[in-house]
C-alpha cells in the first residue's frame, strides 16, 4: 500500500441507474462537493426506470454536473489528481456516459483514471463516513441488489447470501405501484404505513427459517397483489395503508432472519471483535428497518454502521471514495477498460438460481 496526500483531489463519477452524479473527494475523505440530479420526475409516468430515458439524462446533464461539482471544490481539472467512474453494474447505456466521460477527462489530463465497481461505492462508503477497519458484515439493499457480503479489503468480498429473484428496492416500488401509492416506491410505502396496521395482513416471510442467507421477495410482492384482487373496487385509502404496513413488516422479518444467519457465519470466521455490520444502498435510509436492525446488532454483539442518507442512495462521493482506495493500493485502470452490466463482487460465489444479474 503507498501513502497518498491527504489533500489529493479525486472526481467521482455515478451514471449506473437514474442520478447523475459527480463529486470530488479528498485523500483524507473530506467531501468537497457531491451533486446528485434525480431522475425521479422522468421516469415516474412509467412506475419505474426506463433505460433509454435514462442514458439520455446523463448525457444531457453530465457535463454541467461536473462544472458544478468543480465550482463548489474550489477547483479546476488541473486541480485533480485522478478520476474514478462507475463502470459497472448497471445500465449499460447510463454506465458508458460516465465512463466515456471519466476517461476522456483522465486522457486530457494525462491523470490515473479507475472503473469502479457500482457496488463496491456502497460496500465501502463507510470506510469514508466512520474509518472502520477490515473486515465487517455487509447488508447491500437496494433497487437493484440485495445481497450480504464480508468486506475483507479493497476487492475481496465473500457473498454469504443475495435475492434469487427481486432485490428488496425493486419489491418496494412494485409494491407501491400495486398500491397505486406512486415512485419511487421505498419512500411511499414508508410514508403509508406509518398510517397502517402492520399486523392486518398475514402476508409471508420469504425463505424465514430456511437454511442459507439468501433473500427472495417476489413471493411477498405477488402475496400483496392478491390480497388488493381480494378486497376489489372496494379498497379503501385504510386498506392500503395498513397493506403497507404489513409488506413492510413482512420484508423487515425476513431481511432480519436472513441477517442473522449470516451474523452466525460471519462469528465462525471472525471470532475476535469488534464486529461491524454496516448496511448501504437506497434501502438503508428506511427508519423503521433501520430500528429494527438497530434491535438485532444489540442482541448480536454487532456495532451497526448507517451512513447518511444521502451516501445511501446512488452518490458520486463514494465512487471517489473507492478511487481513493484503489489509487492507495496502485491499482490504476488503463483506458481501455470496458463498462460491464454485470459485474459481481464476489466472482467466485456459486451461482444462486434466479438471481441473474442481481448476484
Amino acid at each position: 500500500m503507498q501513502d497518498i496526500p491527504k489533500n489529493i483531489r479525486l472526481l467521482g463519477l455515478e451514471s449506473s441507474c437514474d442520478e447523475t452524479a459527480a463529486a470530488v473527494v479528498t485523500g483524507a475523505g473530506d467531501i468537497l462537493s457531491n451533486v446528485v440530479l434525480s431522475q425521479i420526475e422522468e421516469h415516474k409516468p412509467y412506475g419505474g426506470v426506463v433505460p433509454e430515458i435514462a442514458a439520455r439524462s446523463h448525457i444531457t446533464h453530465m457535463d454541467r454536473l461536473i462544472r458544478q461539482a468543480l465550482d463548489e471544490a474550489k477547483c479546476d481539472f488541473d486541480d485533480l489528481s485522478a478520476v474514478a467512474a462507475t463502470s459497472g453494474p448497471g445500465l449499460i447505456g447510463g454506465v458508458m456516459v460516465g465512463m466515456m466521460t471519466g476517461k476522456a477527462i483522465a486522457a486530457a489530463r494525462d491523470i490515473p483514471f479507475m472503473g469502479v465497481n457500482h457496488l463496491e461505492g456502497h460496500a465501502l462508503t463507510a470506510r469514508m463516513t466512520d474509518q472502520i477497519e477490515f473486515p465487517y458484515l455487509l447488508l447491500l439493499v437496494s433497487g437493484g441488489h440485495c445481497q450480504i457480503l464480508v468486506v475483507r479489503g479493497v476487492g475481496d468480498y465473500q457473498r454469504l447470501g443475495t435475492t434469487i429473484d427481486d432485490a428488496a428496492g425493486e419489491a418496494f416500488d412494485k409494491t407501491a405501484k400495486i398500491l397505486g401509492l406512486g415512485y419511487p416506491g421505498g419512500p411511499a410505502v414508508e410514508a403509508a404505513a406509518k398510517a397502517g396496521d402492520e399486523t392486518r395482513f398475514d402476508l409471508p416471510r420469504p425463505l424465514k427459517g430456511r437454511a442459507g442467507c439468501d433473500f427472495s421477495f417476489s413471493g411477498l410482492k405477488t402475496a400483496v397483489r392478491r390480497e388488493v384482487e381480494k378486497i376489489g373496487d372496494s379498497i379503501t385509502q385504510q386498506d392500503m395503508y395498513d397493506l403497507a404496513a404489513s409488506f413492510q413488516r413482512a420484508l423487515c422479518d425476513s431481511i432480519l432472519d436472513r441477517l442473522g444467519r449470516a451474523m452466525a457465519l460471519y462469528l465462525e470466521q471472525q471470532s475476535s471483535g469488534p464486529h461491524m455490520l454496516v448496511v448501504a444502498g437506497g434501502v438503508a435510509a428506511n427508519g423503521f428497518l433501520k430500528s429494527h436492525l438497530k434491535q438485532l446488532c444489540a442482541r448480536k454483539n454487532f456495532n451497526l454502521i448507517v451512513p447518511p442518507p444521502g451516501l445511501c442512495t446512488d452518490n458520486g462521493a463514494m465512487i471517489a471514495w473507492v478511487g481513493v482506495e484503489r489509487l492507495r493500493l496502485g491499482l490504476v485502470d488503463s483506458l481501455d477498460i470496458a463498462a460491464r452490466a454485470r459485474w459481481p463482487l464476489d466472482p467466485e460465489a456459486p451461482p444462486a438460481i434466479g438471481a441473474g444479474v442481481k448476484a
